[in-house]
């Protein structure tokens, strides 16, 4: 879904932190924000972004 050397390049806008694939979300490693993949274009806009479920 994803190329693996752009997959290797994305960072979140918000931590500047990798993102790894999970699912059909791009999910960042520090905040856990969930980044949506539309058509095969990852959507790393912070409005866009699902906010990780309370603990």
């Amino acid at each position: 879904m994803i190329d693996k050397s752009l997959l290797e390049i994305l960072a979140c806008p918000v931590c500047k932190t990798p993102v790894d694939l999970q699912g059909d979300r791009l999910v960042c490693t520090k905040c856990g924000r969930r980044y949506p993949i539309r058509d095969g274009i990852p959507v790393m806009l912070v409005d866009e972004a699902e906010m990780p479920a309370p603990r």
